[in-house]
């Protein structure tokens, strides 16, 4: 495959990746939180516990607007502030078992609307989408 292949494949895997996230994010309404609150939540529960400073760089926002979003999610019992181990005066944001499960029952919805959508497809497409994600997750990794 040549560089022009090349460039026209990444483009139109861009634009079907942003089709599909705006697709799944449709799902995310029945959490009942913003974009930002639930994108920060995924990070608490996934990443684990972590600093505001931390969670704000990995958000890419400042850490008065990562306040303001913790409050939120403290609020709904959805995270909590814990002492950090070795150093009373820090404290680290970390998820409750309500908001992994919140976010548990996400990807359910989301993967409900995506085999909704893999079922209007021939076997032979399905199959041939399995081997496209392998690839797609070795060139994400």
């Amino acid at each position: 495959m040549g560089e022009g292949e090349a460039k026209d494949v990444a483009a139109r895997l861009h634009s079907s990746a942003v089709r599909l996230l705006r697709t799944l994010r449709r799902e995310d309404d029945g959490s009942g939180l913003s974009a930002p609150r639930l994108s920060a939540l995924s990070v608490i529960v996934f990443a684990g516990p972590m600093s505001l400073a931390e969670l704000a760089a990995a958000e890419q926002v400042k850490p008065p607007t990562m306040s303001r979003i913790v409050d939120a999610l403290v609020e709904r019992g959805l995270v909590t502030r814990v002492a950090k181990p070795g150093d009373r005066r820090s404290v680290e944001i970390a998820a409750t078992s309500e908001g992994a499960g919140l976010l548990d029952a996400g990807r359910e919805r989301r993967v409900h609307a995506l085999v909704k959508r893999l079922g209007s497809l021939a076997d032979s497409e399905r199959r041939a989408l399995a081997r496209g994600v392998e690839i797609l997750e070795r060139v994400t990794r």
